[in-house]
């Protein structure tokens, strides 16, 4: 490109920077919020497998069991019988600590004198690297291989990883109280675990090694094992070493590779991070309203000098290098800027990231975000492509326009309105598209994702159509109410529709985002507020305390369950045990559960189905499925679920689906004594507690709160108290949606901003006219506001119907194929009240400052011709 036109460019930016900075500022925010929420996403995902991996250490297989474990009596038979030396016990569980707020940590119970060849980087021989050998001489504490002989020999003695205790100023030597369920104990920190590379620390991040008796004693599981980590060579003689130790096993062990379980873990959030990533996409979408609309008020503004240059002989590519050039710019930096706020942003929306993972599916520790290239290549290369995307139409018209054309003012807005009706049709076609999309069978969320986009942008494309016609409608009724001011306000929108029309699209979608993302969380809300009505029955509730806010798998202490069932008040109970088993699907969580005639109007069928059969077959041996595990893994009634048991597999009757919006992997339900029958497990899970008539319930509650012995941790709640438990977790799931809706909202904000100081400014001239016959700066702020506050009401309107729209793919197709719900569909009044108001809000103060701009502005100065 010449270097006159090069300096041509650069004198045009310097002379309007607020326009070149609003431009990079609405990539920057669009970049930040998809680079935010792949961060987070990713942050939480190596967490996971960093801690996974890092634990696994060097174990090829690991012999798993039931709820309850596997009998201690397995590791004694594989080290002596069998002479199998590689084979280290574990002990795992999960435990807080009550006075260290927001302190979680899994606990992994050890053999020190096996443990060398699994996890080397933690009892590795002296010198060899091992997480002890830096633990600092001045840290109050044991020191190196002296640590393991005290974790065997003194009661309570733990190892804790050096950047938890740090964070949480936790010292060696220190006694940390913890809660294992309902259960209190007391951990001695005799040293601090201080790896030697990065991926080593963040993967002991919150973790607590006990000797593996310590762990058994805690965890009230004497005599019996997590797992058992296996190291097997590769080749024949592995394989005759698995089938020598499979000869061996109890009917409820197993062997598996640790990756399978990891795998089937980290899919339960596939679905999650796919649909916070496709909302995240939403801000980046609408920026690129924001560059189309600045760089086709950049051609239109220089038509003129466009012009010229045309008519001396400059080539058209040389023009479409030229706008495509300030676009790369704008591009480039803003996509640069948003890797800056994304990474910020990611560091506050990693919390809620985590929180909705720990509350929904496993535990995971994240205190940092990881910073990924691969996820800020993705980023930069969004913003920069969208950028130029968005760019194409404006730099595409400059160059096909003829230069005779491209003199007149009133050429661009001529040629838009002929091809308005051009717009309206693509947009049909679209919709059309989009549902035919959305029609097509299947699960594909990618599929559904594109019908969304594909009906968001149709309805944008017949934006400036309905623009049109409604600021005609709107004419009559304003010139009525404001007479020719008001008139005039309508008129306008018409007349300069090419920046208008994008300006009310791109607020419009924002709006309707919000009207979407609204109606669906208020209809998943009220569905889940009617289930817990209807399958909450009982009075009272009571449970162990949990580290996972859904999970509800920790037992309760045999003295806690004596005394609340003698307690008097109390008519009847029920009696819960969960557990996650593993099945012909993989881990699922399964409860099992006392079932009388007076229950059986707690449950929901889906479809109808013979009542009185689906409780005989219950009674005899038969599991109740929830629809999320029918429609992830097309079960129906007759069909077969095999449960790992502790007589070994057996196969389970499918008698009945129910709905549940507790899990969205599914839920399988069997009848307590078969539950009983079939694994070597007495614990109870929690209770439902029915009172006596004329028993007043919160007095109840307290006197059983009483009964609990010193120290014992109860969660004994009353039905409300449980309904408004449950509702907080909802709304703790779906506060990271509200984030992206208001960043998505003030990325619209400055696009409308951006448009109307662009539309006003370069009405100057016209302005100018109006006040030279009379019009005073007080009239012209009512103009401008006016058109402004019109603008917003159109969104606001349009965004009614787009947003309906939006709601219906998110709850009947995307909802359901991600999470197999079935959601009732709430309409509500007062949303769209509110995304109307929003709208025009928004449009006036992006109306402000031109307004004041213009309102200040010399008649003689905006009459002069440059």
């Amino acid at each position: 490109m010449p270097l006159t036109l090069l300096n041509t460019s650069l004198r045009y930016i310097l002379r309007h920077p607020w326009q070149f900075g609003l431009a990079v500022l609405g990539v920057a925010l669009g970049v930040a919020v998809v680079v935010s929420i792949d961060l987070a996403n990713d942050s939480a995902r190596r967490a996971f497998l960093l801690s996974t991996e890092t634990l696994t250490g060097r174990a090829t297989h690991r012999i798993v069991g039931g709820p309850s474990g596997i009998p201690e009596e397995v590791y004694r038979q594989l080290r002596i019988d069998l002479k199998v030396r590689a084979a280290a016990p574990l002990v795992e569980g999960e435990a807080v600590a009550p006075d260290r707020s927001g302190l979680t940590l899994r606990i992994l119970g050890i053999d020190p004198v096996v443990e060398a060849p699994f996890r080397p980087w933690l009892a590795g021989a002296p010198g060899e690297g091992a997480a002890l050998d830096r633990t600092s001489p001045a840290q109050e504490g044991c020191q190196g291989f002296r640590c393991y002989g005290l974790l065997m020999t003194r009661p309570g003695a733990a190892l804790l990883s050096a950047e938890t205790a740090r964070e949480f100023g936790i010292a060696g030597g220190t006694r940390l109280p913890l809660m294992i369920g309902a259960t209190p104990v007391e951990a001695e920190i005799v040293g601090l675990l201080e790896p030697a590379d990065d991926a080593s620390r963040r993967a002991l991040d919150g973790l607590l090694i006990v000797d593996v008796a310590t762990a058994q004693e805690w965890m009230g599981s004497v005599g019996r094992l997590s797992s058992i980590d296996l190291i097997v060579p590769e080749g024949a003689a592995g394989e005759a070493l698995l089938r020598r130790i499979a000869a061996t096993l109890p009917p409820g062990a197993r062997i598996e590779r640790p990756e399978q379980r990891s795998n089937a873990i980290q899919q339960m959030t596939a679905a999650f991070e796919l649909n916070l990533s496709a909302l995240s996409l939403l801000a980046l979408v609408v920026g690129m309203f924001l560059i189309y609309n600045t760089m086709t008020f950049s051609v239109v503004q220089r038509r003129t000098m466009l012009g010229t240059l045309r008519c001396i002989g400059v080539a058209r590519r040389q023009i479409f290098a030229l706008v495509l050039g300030e676009a790369l710019l704008i591009g480039l930096i803003g996509a640069l800027a948003g890797l800056a706020l994304g990474i910020a942003l990611g560091r506050g929306l990693v919390g809620l990231v985590t929180q909705t993972i720990n509350d929904l599916y496993f535990a995971v520790t994240v205190r940092s975000v990881e910073l990924s290239p691969g996820v800020l290549l993705k980023g930069f290369a969004l913003g920069v492509a969208a950028t130029l995307g968005a760019a194409a139409v404006p730099a595409t018209e400059a160059t096909l326009t003829p230069p005779r054309t491209v003199l007149r003012r009133s050429s661009y807005e001529e040629r838009l309105q002929r091809a308005v009706r051009t717009a309206a049709l693509v947009g049909a076609a679209l919709l059309a598209v989009g549902l035919g999309l959305l029609a097509i069978p299947g699960r594909s969320l990618t599929l559904s994702f594109g019908g969304l986009l594909a009906l968001t942008i149709g309805a944008a494309a017949l934006t400036p159509l309905i623009t049109q016609g409604l600021a005609n409608i709107a004419r009559p009724a304003t010139g009525r109410a404001f007479g020719l001011l008001g008139r005039m306000a309508a008129r306008d929108i018409v007349a300069s529709l090419s920046r208008t029309s994008v300006a009310v699209a791109a607020l419009m979608i924002a709006v309707s985002v919000t009207i979407g993302v609204g109606l669906m969380v208020s209809s998943f809300r009220t569905t889940v507020e009617r289930w817990l009505e209807n399958t909450i029955r009982a009075d009272i509730f009571v449970s162990a305390p949990s580290a996972r806010g859904n999970r509800l798998d920790s037992p309760l202490p045999d003295e806690a369950i004596a005394r609340i069932v003698e307690a008097p008040g109390i008519e009847r109970y029920r009696r819960y045990r969960s557990a996650t088993i593993e099945s012909s699907v993989g881990p699922l969580l399964t409860i099992a559960l006392d079932v009388t005639p007076a229950d059986y109007r707690v449950f929901q069928w889906v479809g109808a189905v013979d009542e009185p059969a689906v409780w005989r077959a219950f009674a005899g041996g038969a599991a109740l499925i929830s629809e999320p595990l029918a429609y992830r893994h097309n079960l129906r009634p007759g069909d077969t679920l095999t449960l790992l048991t502790d007589r070994g597999e057996r196969q389970f009757p499918i008698a009945g689906i129910f709905y549940d919006y507790g899990s969205d992997q599914g839920v399988a339900m069997i009848d307590l004594a078969v539950y009983q029958a079939w694994w070597d497990d007495r614990a109870l899970s929690s209770l439902g507690v029915y009172v006596e008539p004329g028993v007043d319930v919160d007095e109840l509650v307290r006197d059983l709160r009483a009964r609990m012995p010193p120290g014992l941790a109860v969660n004994i709640v009353s039905n409300r108290g449980l309904r408004e438990t449950s509702m907080a977790i909802f709304d703790r799931t779906f506060a990271i949606t509200t984030v992206l809706q208001l960043l998505a909202t003030i990325v619209a904000f400055i696009g409308i901003l951006s448009a109307l100081m662009a539309l006003q400014l370069e009405r100057a001239r016209e302005m100018g006219v109006l006040r030279a016959n009379g019009l005073t700066p007080r009239q012209l702020w009512g103009l401008v506001v006016g058109q402004t506050g019109l603008l917003g009401l159109f969104a606001g309107v349009l965004a009614i119907p787009v947003g309906v729209m939006m709601a219906s793919v998110l709850v009947y197709v995307i909802n359901r194929r991600s999470f197999g719900w079935t959601l009732l569909f709430e309409v509500n009044g007062a949303l769209f009240a509110q995304a109307v108001a929003v709208a025009v809000v928004a449009a006036l103060l992006a109306g402000l400052y031109p307004a004041w701009r213009m309102g200040r502005t010399s008649p003689a100065l905006a009459l002069r011709e440059e």
